[in-house]
């Protein structure tokens, strides 16, 4: 907070900051008590009619009255400290996106509007990296549009919490009705450790998407029974796709399904680790790690150092995981959906 000489709190803050990452105290009770105070540190996204808006790191937002205030300041657009790889957001939203393809896209000015036949969220919503070309209301409603001629709801994909992420856009589409309904924290970290795990590999059967089988898909939790063309396509999509499966215990009526499972993306330096599921009977066992050392692996034999990941916000038994495996959070993104 700022301080005068005599040691009094003062507000740097103003209207004019609205977009930039603040931090101010506001009084939260007063009376004949001793006064208390709240501090809220986050991306200011509106001042108006004597309510500021801020935006935290995890995507809430929090109303400070400007008659409650009692200290503020413009800092720094993210935290010095940093954990895991360097990277900006829009180059690891980029790199998330490529290796998760749409059936079909259009570009709305610099947004991308995806839609695969309603297969997952991340493949049927807009990704807005920078202007649509129009007014937002105009844009929003063309998004609309676009996905109720194919039947599905309208999604807008938005991310907060680094450097350049769109804080401001979450808070207009809130103010307009849309509701994030889904979080999910983008976590990176380097590749190395996890490849030079000494876990046992062998039972880990490493394949591209053409070979990809029923069993597999029968494990993957997000597929339908019969998954359609629309949902290989996805899976498959990618500079360089790979396929992990660990087999199972099968008795005599065993149908081949894997115990654990997962998918990697090698894009550059970047390998990206989705799909990664352990049947309930075998958990606990590490198969989880051993299905993503053999991936890691691999993606190091292709060029990649860095490792990035997906986990919603509210999976605390991954998050858990992908803490010990050193994975720091990097952004989180937000799904909205259209009133």
């Amino acid at each position: 907070m700022e301080f005068t000489g005599g040691g009094r709190l003062e507000v740097h803050v103003a209207p004019s900051d609205v977009g930039k990452r603040v931090s101010v105290r506001q009084l939260t009770e007063s009376g004949t008590g001793p006064e208390k105070f709240t501090d809220t540190v986050g991306v200011l996204t509106s001042w108006d009619g004597g309510v500021l808006l801020i935006t935290r790191r995890t995507g809430e937002s929090v109303r400070v009255l400007e008659s409650a205030l009692v200290a503020g300041k413009v800092v720094p657009a993210a935290p010095a400290r940093r954990r895991g790889p360097a990277a900006s957001f829009e180059e690891l939203a980029r790199v998330c996106a490529r290796s998760w393809q749409p059936v079909e896209s259009e570009p709305l000015g610099d947004w991308l509007l995806r839609a695969a036949s309603g297969f997952t969220r991340r493949a049927n919503s807009v990704l807005p990296l920078g202007d649509p070309g129009m007014p937002l209301d105009e844009a929003l409603a063309r998004v609309r549009q676009w996905y109720g001629e194919r039947g599905l709801p309208a999604y807008v994909q938005a991310a907060t919490g680094a450097e350049s992420t769109q804080e401001v856009l979450c808070a207009e589409l809130e103010g307009r009705g849309w509701r994030s309904e889904v979080t999910a924290e983008v976590r990176v970290g380097a590749l190395a450790p996890l490849a030079d795990r000494d876990d046992d590999l062998s039972a880990v059967r490493l394949v591209r998407p053409v070979e990809l089988g029923e069993a597999w898909l029968r494990r993957y939790q997000r597929s339908s029974e019969e998954p359609g063309p629309h949902v290989l396509q996805v899976l498959g999509s990618g500079p360089s796709v790979w396929f992990a499966a660990v087999a199972g215990d099968d008795g005599p009526e065993g149908d081949g399904t894997p115990a654990a499972i997962g998918r990697c993306v090698v894009d550059g330096r970047w390998a990206g680790f989705m799909a990664v599921e352990v049947d309930p009977a075998y958990r606990r066992r590490g198969l989880a790690t051993t299905v993503m050392t053999a991936l890691a692996r691999r993606a190091l034999d292709e060029g990649a150092s860095a490792a990035w990941l997906q986990v919603e916000a509210d999976n605390e038994g991954a998050r858990a995981l992908y803490d010990g495996m050193g994975f720091a959070v990097h952004h989180r993104y937000h799904h909205f959906r259209s009133p």
